[in-house]
């Protein structure tokens, strides 16, 4: 039987203007941004509506702001299309549990808030980057990070699809790392720095574990009512205990994205559904099974053709 899954975007999809257009055209979006003020005490809506490029990089902005958005879609589009199974990429993976009924859009919010601020600081704190390589396998990879040890840090933070391994850690070491990689033997296709205020996924974040494992025991988690697809380890988890302990191991372990996605379509998932800004994770879902059916819900277009 063939199932329907909905995957929520993380950071590097937001984009300026996100949900600018739901708050207009619709009732129950102007109730949530309203609610999301107050949880972070500060206008996330203007912010999301009017604000820069650079005011939606901050990781303690990012984060709500994805939260929020895609959550709004799924209240939208939920008397209309539900899904069987669920993941999110990094931040997404909260938007996942949340629509699986972990624990409520209030409650995922003051964790994401939470989140977003602890891996902002853990980027002060211990100063670090990531870099995306193309083209290159995992042994590659793990090979490339090893060559580099003695200036720090450097290790996959994200296997998003064959050939894109993002990699995270110390500067030095990740700028060593990119400098291996485009020469002989590896000749990497792509190898570039990102514009990210930490090194997320990744040791250096573990100044933000000991909090954020704090701020998880203090909420009480729900069993999910549809399997959630976990970053750190790619396979559907169902209890409660499980999820809370896959949000803090997600911190500082690499994204398992590829093994996610093939695990679902093991599954039995033929549809994929990215609920939120850009179209991220829509590409990465093809080029780890290009005869997949994958759908876009992004702005308030889209929602209407879906529900009239």
């Amino acid at each position: 039987m063939s199932k329907v899954a909905f995957v929520f975007p993380g950071q590097g999809s937001q984009s300026q203007g996100m949900g600018k257009d739901l708050f207009e055209q619709f009732e129950l979006a102007r109730d949530y941004y309203k609610k999301a003020d107050e949880i972070m005490n500060y206008s996330l809506s203007k912010i999301c509506f009017e604000g820069s490029a650079d005011d939606l990089r901050q990781t303690n902005i990012t984060q709500p702001a994805l939260f929020v958005h895609s959550f709004i879609i799924t209240e939208l589009i939920k008397d209309i299309l539900q899904a069987e199974c669920t993941a999110g990429h990094s931040l997404g993976e909260y938007t996942a549990d949340t629509y699986a009924g972990v624990f409520s859009f209030e409650d995922g919010l003051s964790l994401v808030k939470t989140r977003g601020e602890l891996m902002k600081r853990s980027g002060e704190i211990q100063s670090g980057t990531m870099a995306a390589l193309i083209g290159l396998d995992e042994k590659q990879i793990l090979n490339i990070c090893e060559s580099v040890m003695e200036f720090g840090i450097a290790q996959p933070a994200n296997y998003n699809c064959p050939g894109q391994i993002i990699i995270s850690g110390d500067v030095a070491a990740i700028e060593k790392a990119i400098e291996i990689a485009k020469n002989p033997p590896y000749n990497c296709r792509l190898a570039k720095k990102l514009d990210v205020s930490g090194a997320f996924h990744s040791e250096l974040m573990k100044t933000s574990d000991p909090p954020l494992r704090e701020a998880l025991a203090a909420l009480e988690f729900n069993d999910p009512r549809i399997p959630v697809y976990a970053n750190y380890n790619g396979l559907p988890l169902t209890k409660k205990e499980e999820i809370k302990e896959a949000l803090a191991l997600q911190l500082v372990s690499p994204v398992r994205w590829e093994l996610s996605v093939r695990n679902m379509i093991k599954d039995g998932v033929s549809k994929f559904i990215e609920i939120g800004s850009g179209k991220v994770l829509t590409g990465l879902i093809k080029k780890i099974d290009p005869n997949i059916e994958t759908i876009n819900i992004s702005c308030a277009d889209d929602v209407k053709k879906l529900i009239g």
